[in-house]
């Protein structure tokens, strides 16, 4: 009987430490997810694990390119740990290709407000910052001119509903988004305005950002105005425009569904009267 000789060709090492690289990048951004969710620990440590983790997925892509160049050339295994590694890695750093693609041509500012000359002011919140979270204080003139560029839209809502139907509007609309209420006071009349502080949260990170609405009355109905800002870093990739864009429509919505349009009453056909003649003179 003939034996069967069987040559190891091995497996690209570089392609085996690409995949456990891409693993243990994968693992510490769900940590760092599941850091910033429950609120176990503060947000910076869960930034640096993030940071980390997106080092370490770059770093895994660039193993698993140099495991193809050994696969192929040295003739070794290792194609399916390679293709794994390039996936994870793309999965890790595509969300935040994303933002910062979408985010390069925007302003170094973390705090929107849709009135720079009086904004409405943190209270609640503003108990609930730690010492390094960013300041509560508007920025001022420097942000407004900044914010007017990058985002020219925004701006105060007014309506010619009631001070109260604006107020319970927008609480409706923060409900809905089930963001957390801080500080909630309806407007009274003659005694101060009314005021929605509320917690909020961004998408996949689960980063933490504070916005407060402020309902005034006026002679011919109420103003809106809304402030949206992030308590960690100097950028927000646009978040809290966004969220304050969004807001205001949707509270715009709320107003509207409240006082469904009526048809306009049809006018009575005015009964066409016969001329008199005129007398002709003789």
């Amino acid at each position: 009987m003939a034996r069967r000789i069987i040559f190891d060709q091995g497996t690209s090492r570089l392609a085996l430490w690409a995949r456990r690289i891409a693993l243990f990048s994968l693992a510490a951004t769900i940590l760092a997810i599941i850091i910033v969710h429950s609120g176990l620990l503060e947000i910076r440590p869960a930034l640096v694990t993030f940071g980390a983790a997106m080092a370490l997925a770059i770093l895994a892509l660039l193993l698993a390119f140099a495991g193809f160049v050994s696969i192929w050339k040295d003739g070794v295994a290792g194609m399916g740990a390679s293709l794994s590694a390039i996936g994870i890695a793309i999965l890790l750093l595509a969300y935040p290709t994303f933002l910062a693609l979408k985010a390069r041509n925007l302003p170094w500012i973390y705090d929107i407000t849709t009135d720079p000359i009086d904004p409405p002011r943190y209270e609640a919140l503003a108990r609930l910052r730690v010492r390094d979270a960013n300041p509560t204080t508007y920025a001022g003139l420097y942000a407004a001119d900044q914010q007017r560029s990058a985002y020219p839209d925004l701006g105060p809502l007014g309506t010619n509903a009631t001070a109260q139907a604006a107020y319970d509007a927008a609480l409706a609309v923060v409900n809905k988004r089930r963001w957390r209420v801080v500080d909630a006071r309806p407007p009274q009349a003659g005694r101060r305005e009314g005021r929605i502080e509320a917690v909020a949260r961004t998408p996949i990170m689960g980063f933490r950002d504070d916005v407060v609405i402020r309902v005034r009355a006026e002679t011919d109905g109420a103003r809106i105005d809304a402030r949206s800002s992030s308590r960690y870093g100097a950028f927000d990739f646009g978040t809290n425009a966004a969220r304050v864009r969004g807001l205001m429509n949707d509270i715009e919505d709320a107003i509207r569904a409240q006082r469904p349009e009526r048809p306009p009453a049809q006018q009575p056909e005015k009964k066409s009267t016969p001329s008199k003649k005129g007398r002709t003179k003789s």
